[in-house]
């Protein structure tokens, strides 16, 4: 694993090596092992690396043969040896054993259909130096990030790329002016949704796209090149449907453990967790390394369930008591992220790969499975709620609107009260903003009362029409399956995986995701939605293909999550820090919001007249972020 970054100057004007060196050198923690950059003139690509395959002689930015095309690439390619085999058999000849090379010979032979042929994650650069065109890639579910801005001045045309938000901001043209939008999508999804960035002009590249621009067409085209198709359904039974599922599963797992590294497996005695692990031992040669972190909190702590999984399958398992309250940790996490992004598990998720990688270098995860199997609670949600849809959009929203009066007031998001509100305000909702409505961690109405008169001037988009446009493209038929499609495309590249690959790589360790193989995913998306989802219960054909494999008092545990008690924190620990940084920070000073309306959410959740965790947390994140702009 790695990090990349690149310079091209479209209008000409040699690219500056100090800049360079600049954006490559802040990649460092993603690739502590070497560094490489390789400059001619109007381009230049970095590189840093974290050694996996081929610990010698894969050093980039990496050329062909007679240095018409150089690359500069991020990730991992699986069937990189299959690849190896047919462009050998086309007469490519190779110098390395590494994964980047068949990248190369790839593009020789299919030019930028070449990504089609790749299963992995990946991100990267290709420049040919014969057409001056660069090719930008990024992998189907999007594992691997990649961020980039486009600048036309008098001074000329340039495109630069990168890791990270943070190695681009070392080029001195990077846009740095806030995106409004972005924030007020921000403040709605916990993390600012592809293509945008906090900043305006600067984009990600979306999971499954390519970008291409060069001196002879110097405007970006971005194509996407792979989407998920739920529309059409295999014509099999249950029997063979897991029998398959089951040789998919072994097989990507499989390759997934392919390094010259020691590796090891995350084990938080979860389904998805324990099926990884289970289906890893018996194809390594001695006991696995399998890792999990526990908090004082038991209704967080999972310690006691991934012991049992480690003792069935006779893994090294290490677990460690952490204390997520350290406040010094999100400071930096906060930095890493390079824009706001407050999912909660980022903390945890951190500390998980700083206490791995003492031991590994690569670590396999069970990231993915409740996307592709109906794992998620809302899933249900989205079922059982539609069938309310038989009554009128305004009955449904007065009934829901009447019982939620009723209920009582809720301090923690993680009550009975809280749940049903949830359910009643989705079951009231449009049948298209219901999803919103059940992932949505700061409301409209609550957002716009706490921005100021100036910034309120701004003419946002509401988030749902973002949605709106999703399910407008959605190929699946049934409501639940959409909310699974629109994961797939959103929360789990722009929430999940982000969060993975930024904790990992802060700690200089590759995460590998055995479910997010993308012919998995195609398959899951295939299969009839009772086989997902049949009654209450959720990821059926995973629990039942490995009933045997996972032991019987984990099979029916409740779905914990990997969450810390942020409402109590905010009440308690870091009361005061919060309170101080939010309401006496730069994004108040800034005239971003309005300082009193978030004092009364801030005292109304710390005398638990309510639970504004989520709201708070995510300004507290923002501040933490913008103070340091």
């Amino acid at each position: 694993m790695c990090g990349i970054t690149g310079i091209f100057n479209l209008t000409g004007g040699n690219v500056e090596s100090d800049i360079l060196n600049s954006m490559n050198s802040r990649l460092e923690h993603r690739g502590p092992d070497a560094d490489g950059i390789w400059i001619n003139g109007d381009i230049g690509l970095a590189h840093r690396r974290l050694s996996i395959i081929d610990l010698h002689d894969g050093v980039q930015p990496m050329t062909n043969e007679d240095g018409t095309v150089h690359i500069t690439f991020n990730g991992e390619v699986y069937n990189h040896q299959q690849l190896r085999s047919e462009l050998q058999s086309k007469g490519h000849i190779f110098k390395t054993k590494c994964d980047t090379e068949v990248i190369v010979h790839l593009y020789e032979e299919f030019g930028k259909e070449c990504v089609s042929h790749l299963n992995g994650m990946f991100a990267f650069a290709i420049y040919d130096t014969k057409k001056r065109y660069l090719l930008l890639a990024r992998d189907r579910l999007g594992q691997k990030p990649l961020v980039f801005f486009y600048k036309k001045s008098p001074a000329g045309t340039i495109i630069a790329f990168s890791s990270e938000l943070h190695s681009l901001k070392a080029h001195p043209e990077m846009p740095t002016e806030l995106s409004p939008q972005a924030l007020h999508d921000y403040l709605t999804l916990q993390y600012v949704p592809a293509p945008e960035t906090i900043y305006k002009g600067v984009n990600k590249l979306p999971p499954a796209f390519i970008l291409e621009i060069s001196a002879e067409n110097p405007v970006p085209r971005v194509a996407q090149y792979w989407r998920c198709n739920y529309s059409e359904k295999y014509v099999i039974n249950y029997k063979q449907a897991s029998v398959k599922f089951k040789e998919m599963l072994k097989n990507s797992v499989k390759e997934r453990m392919m390094a010259d590294v020691p590796l090891g497996a995350f084990l938080s005695g979860g389904i998805d967790s324990t099926v990884i692990t289970g289906i890893m031992q018996p194809h390594s040669l001695m006991p696995l390394n399998t890792f999990c972190i526990g908090f004082n909190d038991e209704k967080y702590d999972e310690r006691q369930f991934a012991k049992v999984a480690a003792d069935a399958f006779g893994t090294k398992h290490k677990d460690k008591l952490v204390n997520p309250a350290d406040f010094s940790v999100l400071e930096k996490l906060v930095q890493h992220y390079g824009e706001p992004y407050s999912d909660a598990s980022m903390i945890p998720t951190y500390f998980l790969c700083q206490f791995a990688r003492k031991s590994v270098t690569v670590a396999l995860s069970g990231d993915g499975a409740d996307e592709l199997f109906a794992g998620y609670y809302r899933y249900l949600v989205m079922k059982y709620t539609r069938i309310a849809d038989i009554l009128p959009h305004k009955m449904r929203n007065i009934l829901a609107s009447l019982i939620m009066k009723i209920l009582p007031p809720f301090s923690e998001e993680r009550n009975n009260v809280a749940r049903l509100t949830r359910i009643l305000n989705a079951t009231g909702s449009s049948t298209n903003s219901r999803y919103l409505n059940l992932t949505n961690r700061f409301p409209e109405k609550m957002k716009k009362s706490i921005y100021s008169p100036e910034f309120a001037n701004f003419a946002f988009r509401d988030t749902q029409r973002h949605f709106d446009a999703l399910y407008s493209q959605c190929t699946a038929a049934n409501y639940a399956e959409k909310a699974m499609e629109i994961d797939l495309v959103t929360y789990l590249p722009g929430d999940i995986l982000t969060k993975v690959d930024i904790a990992s790589m802060a700690n200089s360790l590759e995460v590998r995701s055995p479910f997010m193989d993308h012919n998995l995913v195609e398959f899951a998306a295939a299969l009839n939605m009772k086989f997902k989802q049949h009654g209450n219960t959720r990821k059926r054909i995973l629990k039942d293909t490995y009933e045997k494999l996972i032991p019987k008092s984990l099979q029916n545990r409740q779905k914990m999550g990997f969450g810390v008690p942020i409402a109590q924190w905010l009440r308690k620990e870091w009361k005061d820090i919060a309170k101080e940084r939010i309401l006496e920070g730069s994004a108040i000073q800034s005239g971003y919001f309005n300082r009193k309306s978030i004092e009364t959410m801030f005292n109304e959740h710390c005398t638990s007249q309510a639970d504004h965790s989520y709201s708070l947390w995510a300004l507290l994140v923002f501040e933490l972020w913008n103070s340091n702009q």
